[in-house]
């Protein structure tokens, strides 16, 4: 009579995790930096230093990188990803949030406060995952004192921005809700000119409908509106949460003149 065999018992299979995608090189990111046209100006002592002083900050979509009335901390590098700038307004007992602008790479921020140490003017938050470079703001004050030559560098990111915003005043001033709204989608798809190659462009933007009518001041339903003649006229796919452009050149032309089709805004 053949010895029963007791059955094999086959080892309990661990559960399968699914891995995060592995953090960014500080390598990466700076190649990404490094391809802006604040930074690709920049002389190599400068460069160098704001490369050694740098540190590699991750931040979660929702995640708050700053508060309007926070202590300066210093300056930031968009490496990846986007951050909300916002402001808040209070009416009796009401609050109110204007959301003003995105940051995207290769932009920087934070350099208001590098200069008069005041609190944080504005909030900023993660609109989606975000890969940051953070250059503290004392060993940086301390470096640019004993070297003043780079001070004027510095300021140019203070113009750069003071540019912008006036732009931004004017066609928020004199331009009907169409040809501002088409200004904006053009801005976006060229990087906020911040790319060294003036000739890269973004196919697809991320930001949502909801996000473009806050900045814009406009409706929702007013966003939509001209976000789907976009469309009719074959410029734009409206995806959801991001925005696709077809045809830039036309987009651009339309955003010069206020024309879409046979229609002037």
């Amino acid at each position: 009579m053949q010895p029963t065999q007791a059955p094999i018992q086959q080892p309990a299979l661990a559960p399968t995790r699914r891995r995060s995608p592995p953090a960014p090189s500080a390598h990466d990111l700076w190649a990404i930096v490094q391809a802006g046209r604040w930074f690709r100006g920049l002389p190599a002592e400068l460069a160098q230093e704001l490369q050694r002083a740098a540190r590699t900050r991750m931040l979660a979509p929702g995640e708050w990188l700053f508060r309007r009335g926070d202590a300066p901390c210093g300056i930031y590098a968009v490496a990846r990803g986007s951050l909300n700038i916002s402001g808040t307004a209070s009416l009796q007992e009401q609050t109110r949030t204007a959301l003003l602008t995105l940051v995207e790479p290769p932009m920087w921020l934070g350099e208001i406060a590098l200069f008069d140490g005041e609190p944080r003017t504005h909030d900023a938050y993660a609109n989606t995952a975000c890969a940051l470079l953070h250059v503290p703001i004392a060993p940086l004050r301390e470096w640019l004192n004993t070297h003043p030559e780079h001070w004027r560098h510095m300021a140019l990111l203070l113009t750069d921005k003071l540019r912008t915003s006036l732009t931004a005043l004017e066609e928020q001033t004199v331009l009907p809700a169409h040809q501002r709204l088409m200004c904006r989608l053009v801005q976006m798809a060229h990087g906020h000119e911040q790319w060294a190659d003036r000739q890269r462009t973004h196919r697809e933007l991320a930001v949502s409908q909801e996000q473009l009518a806050r900045m814009l001041g406009l409706s929702r339903q007013t966003t939509n509106q001209i976000l789907q003649e976009l469309q009719q006229a074959g410029w734009l796919q409206v995806r959801r949460g991001r925005l696709e452009v077809m045809d830039l050149g036309a987009l651009k032309t339309a955003a010069a003149t206020g024309r879409i089709g046979n229609t002037t805004s």
